[in-house]
């Protein structure tokens, strides 16, 4: 009966061995559940390489809407936050250009050739008096930056209307370049010619 009784008396410790093993799975389970919502809180949070969104700068320029138009449409932003700007202007029927024409024309001379030429130039801007008022603090940089993109300019390219509009971009990307560097934002949209004269 003592070999009858030994196997009887092991068969109650399997389920045990079994109950405490789906313990530890269920515990194990449990612990690996808390470290990924608190890994998920604290990206949400920007605690752990989350991205946050940056805080806005109060005194960065702003977007002027139009009126009776609906802003804030996908993309876009009345104010950005601090440091970011984009290459692409806003919607021109949801945001009102406001205009500058600089007083004096631009003469410089051509590359390669003996030849000049002067224009007259006007920018838009879809921000607030801001960035005007940045531009015209900073118009004798602007003015050198703009000087220096006229005098790479050749002769036969300038005449064409492919080169007149290259030179547009070229003119903008150099104007929004110093008012980065000296503001932080450059904020103009389009560059225009008022006059222009290729001898």
């Amino acid at each position: 009966m003592s070999a009858a009784a030994a196997p009887a008396a092991e068969a109650p410790k399997k389920p045990g061995k079994m109950k405490g093993i789906l313990v530890m799975l269920v515990v194990a389970l449990l612990f690996a559940g808390i470290g990924v919502g608190a890994g998920l809180y604290a990206a949400g949070a920007g605690l752990a390489g989350g991205h946050a969104k940056p805080a806005e700068d109060p005194n960065a320029p702003k977007l002027v809407p139009k009126p009776g138009a609906e802003t804030g449409g996908h993309g876009e932003k009345k104010t950005l936050p601090m440091g970011l700007e984009t290459d692409a202007s806003p919607d021109p029927t949801k945001y009102k250009a406001t205009f500058y024409t600089f007083e004096q024309p631009f003469t410089s001379n051509l590359r390669d050739s003996d030849g000049f030429s002067q224009v007259g130039l006007g920018v838009s801007t879809y921000y607030d008096q801001k960035v005007l008022d940045n531009l015209k603090d900073n118009e004798m940089p602007i003015r050198s930056a703009i000087l220096m993109v006229m005098a790479q300019q050749d002769s036969f390219t300038i005449s064409t209307p492919e080169g007149k509009v290259k030179l547009q971009k070229d003119l903008k990307a150099a104007i929004n370049d110093v008012l980065r560097q000296r503001t932080g934002f450059g904020g103009i949209d389009n560059v225009y010619f008022t006059s222009m004269v290729v001898q």
